[in-house]
């Protein structure tokens, strides 16, 4: 098939940033692109040849915008799956597959599917409401603290608390959910697998992720992670082997523990470019979102190794802020040396908001840490 300044159209389910920093590939190579998003502001809007209003959740909307197109991928997980099977049922190539799409979406599914696969992850008890959790603690089934995590729905570190007594439970949703046994880990690792339509499959560096404590979001992604051989193969391994058995094609990243003793854990998957790949769109041969679009074209993957060196900072609304955005001390930071930022467009700034990240390249990544440390410091995400 054509791709390239022809009638083929490329739909894209969501039209947060991910989905703009995937434009920029698209544009590059000429390929028209359909976006479907709920909010007339998204930051989709100006890069994309189509920009549809609607709801993901809606079947109808979801059905309706994806028979117009060739192929139809994702940006964000929490989409209409019965809508995408009618699409792939009717000819529509659908990346991610459905079948893989409905293990992910739901944590409980996914949990089990890691068991049911041998698959090494921490131990967990899933529940139909959050308030049967309490009849599990006071009859001795559950021991506290564990990490509560809402089993749909969760984003950018929302769904997720740690529940160090019972009274941390009252204001949690009473959803679908699992509670999971705490790890003591020595790192968070992740690693993103590219597969293809036809099979083809390749690995990125493991990257390591350190994260703000109290909004369970990214602040820093450090590639290539710092960790000894034995320890980076076998994340890799464990991450191709989540890619083979749920046989994603597109992008999928693959979030993970580093236990005290090395051992791997995996904690989550993401079946989309990531927040821990960003630092390739600098540090990388070909960066996530070009190896995405690859990917579920079928097309030759692009190289995965690292350029140099790379540590990704996430810019994210401050707290008491919101409002009209201001990026106060920008000017500053492009002083620095290897610094590149990148604005997401998002007008109206709130705490912990993510609306943008900057990469910070040096062949010393000791050097871009200290570099990434200043970045952090010195920009803040206010508003008027």
């Amino acid at each position: 098939m054509n791709y390239f300044s022809s009638n083929f159209k490329l739909g894209i389910l969501g039209g947060g940033q991910l989905g703009k920093m995937m434009l920029y590939e698209t544009r590059k190579l000429d390929i028209y692109t359909k976006v479907l998003e709920s909010s007339k502001d998204a930051p989709c809007k100006i890069a994309c040849n189509e920009f549809v209003l609607g709801d993901l959740l809606d079947y109808d909307a979801v059905y309706n915008f994806g028979k117009n197109v060739d192929v139809l991928t994702i940006e964000i997980e929490n989409v209409n799956i019965k809508a995408l099977e009618k699409l792939e049922d009717e000819g529509v190539k659908v990346y991610p597959p459905t079948k893989a799409l409905k293990i992910i979406q739901n944590k409980a599914t996914q949990k089990l599917f890691y068991t049911d696969n041998t698959i090494p992850t921490a131990a967990f008890s899933r529940f139909a409401y959050t308030s049967e959790i309490k009849d599990s603690i006071e009859n001795g089934g559950l021991k506290l603290p564990f990490v509560w995590k809402a089993a749909q729905f969760g984003y950018d570190g929302q769904g997720v608390k740690v529940v160090r007594q019972i009274e941390d439970l009252n204001n949690l949703p009473n959803v679908e959910c699992i509670a999971e046994e705490m790890v003591p880990f020595k790192n968070e690792l992740s690693v993103i697998v590219a597969r293809s339509a036809s099979g083809e499959v390749v690995t990125y560096p493991v990257v390591e992720m350190e994260f703000h404590p109290e909004a369970n979001q990214v602040e820093y992604v450090i590639c290539p992670a710092r960790i000894n051989e034995d320890v980076a193969k076998k994340a890799q391994e464990i991450a191709l082997k989540v890619s083979n058995k749920i046989q994603q094609v597109g992008l999928l990243a693959v979030e993970m523990f580093q236990t005290e003793d090395d051992q791997i854990l995996v904690n989550e998957v993401a079946p989309r470019p990531h927040n821990s790949g960003h630092q390739t769109i600098e540090a990388s041969y070909t960066n996530q979102f070009e190896q995405h679009i690859r990917a579920i074209l079928n097309l030759p993957l692009g190289n995965t190794e690292n350029k140099v060196p790379g540590i990704m900072v996430n810019l994210v609304g401050a707290e008491g802020h919101t409002g009209d955005v201001v990026y106060k001390n920008m000017e500053n930071i492009l002083k620095l040396e290897g610094v590149t930022p990148h604005i997401y467009g998002k007008k109206q700034t709130r705490p912990f908001r993510k609306m943008g990240h900057v990469t910070i390249v040096n062949k010393d990544l000791k050097k871009a840490r200290a570099i990434a440390q200043k970045v952090k410091e010195t920009i803040k995400v206010i508003s008027k």
